[in-house]
């Protein structure tokens, strides 16, 4: 799905095709539609986080005299941030998996299309073209 690898290539993480080499589906399937990937992130983060901190309580204990919780809020916090390139691409195959289901039979099957195409989006449209927005 991903164009680079290697997700520690920071500026090439989420670098994508247009389209998915094997069955042609376009990754992209409106305008935008990634945003949404930061709730799917941000819930995964979530349960990691609520995941450490159980695992910390279970093996270590919580106590803020001794400053146990803020040694786990620091090792949470590296642990996200070395995680984060991970997190985003699983972000983005989870969102995607949401309007895109698996087909076994996906050669012959059309592929999965929104309203309206994100590269049909940006291109102008003609003068004669009804329901064409307005020029500036």
């Amino acid at each position: 799905m991903f164009s680079q690898p290697n997700p520690l290539k920071l500026k090439e993480t989420l670098k994508m095709p247009e389209k998915c080499p094997e069955c042609g589906q376009p990754f992209e399937l409106e305008v935008g539609f990634w945003y949404g990937t930061g709730y799917v992130s941000y819930a995964l983060s979530f349960a990691l986080s609520v995941a450490t901190f159980v695992a910390w309580w279970v093996l270590i204990g919580m106590s803020t005299q001794d400053h146990r919780f803020f040694w786990w809020l620091a090792f949470n916090s590296v642990f996200l941030v070395v995680l984060q390139p991970w997190l985003m691409r699983l972000s983005r195959v989870v969102y995607l998996y949401f309007f895109v289901k698996y087909d076994p039979d996906y050669k012959k099957t059309a592929v999965k299309k929104f309203d309206y195409e994100s590269e049909s989006y940006f291109r102008p449209k003609g003068d004669g073209d009804a329901g064409a927005p307005p020029r500036v």
